[in-house]
């Protein structure tokens, strides 16, 4: 299996390292924006909960746009913090065009499945966009296979693989309908962009030979066994022999 290498000119320029910046701060503006309403709520004890998802109620439709923003308590929102953090970065740095537009169907989309099928209850937190960013960015490494995306995807399997076992119907007290809706569009979102946001990669010398064939400089290893010895030269047969024969017999007439 090959895995292509990004140009290193290209992911150390300076347009790369303003995209990583960019994600990082649109990523720490959504994080400050949670806090912000999460400590709003504790300070003031407005109960913002009740503007949570609740499947099935037309009231409850707003929690489409307020869900990601509401957090139990401190336990809850720090639990989400960092890996939003990470699969906020990933995404948008690695991602941009593809992040533009699946952004929005991970972050509506995945309330939209919940109130459809979820139990009746208040559905709160930011688990859904954070299983559907994971789910985004390590699907996306698996199916580009460039060295930039699948070292994000191994991050991700390595910190968080065990989330998977968040879209089951485990634990009552967690929103696993939340978890499954997320990660199934982050899924889909991912295989529909596959082809974008592909990177320069980089190009060796010999892929430039014109004396090079398509199989690379491995091609040589044809001319010999597998004892490492050079082939003989396939022989010519003997209808092939009598014809170089008269050839010959003819022209030295």
């Amino acid at each position: 299996m090959r895995f292509d290498t990004p140009d290193p000119d290209y992911v150390s320029s300076r347009r790369a390292q303003g995209n990583f910046v960019l994600a990082f701060k649109i990523t720490l503006g959504f994080l400050a924006v949670i806090w912000s309403v999460f400590l709003f709520d504790q300070l003031l004890n407005l109960n913002l909960i009740q503007f949570g998802l609740r499947p099935r109620d037309s009231i409850g439709l707003i929690g489409l746009i307020t869900t990601p923003l509401l957090h139990f308590n401190l336990s809850h929102i720090l639990s989400n913090s960092l890996p939003l953090m990470i699969g906020g970065c990933f995404m948008l740095y690695l991602f941009p065009n593809s992040a533009v537009r699946a952004l929005p169907v991970i972050y509506i989309g995945s309330g939209a499945l919940a109130w459809l099928f979820a139990r009746s209850n208040i559905h709160i937190g930011a688990s859904g966009l954070i299983y559907g960013l994971l789910a985004f960015v390590f699907v996306s490494g698996v199916l580009r296979r460039d060295m930039r995306s699948i070292g994000a995807a191994l991050v991700i399997w390595f910190m968080y693989g065990s989330m998977i076992w968040g879209v089951l119907p485990a634990a009552p007290e967690t929103s696993w309908e939340l978890h499954a809706s997320g990660f199934v569009l982050g899924v889909w979102m991912a295989i529909a962009y596959r082809q974008w946001d592909r990177p320069p990669m980089k190009r060796y010398d010999w892929e430039d030979d014109e004396h090079t064939t398509d199989e690379g400089p491995l091609a040589e290893w044809r001319d010999y066994d597998v004892e490492g010895r050079r082939k003989s030269p396939p022989a010519v047969g003997v209808d092939r022999q009598r014809q170089i024969g008269t050839s010959a017999g003819r022209d030295s007439n």
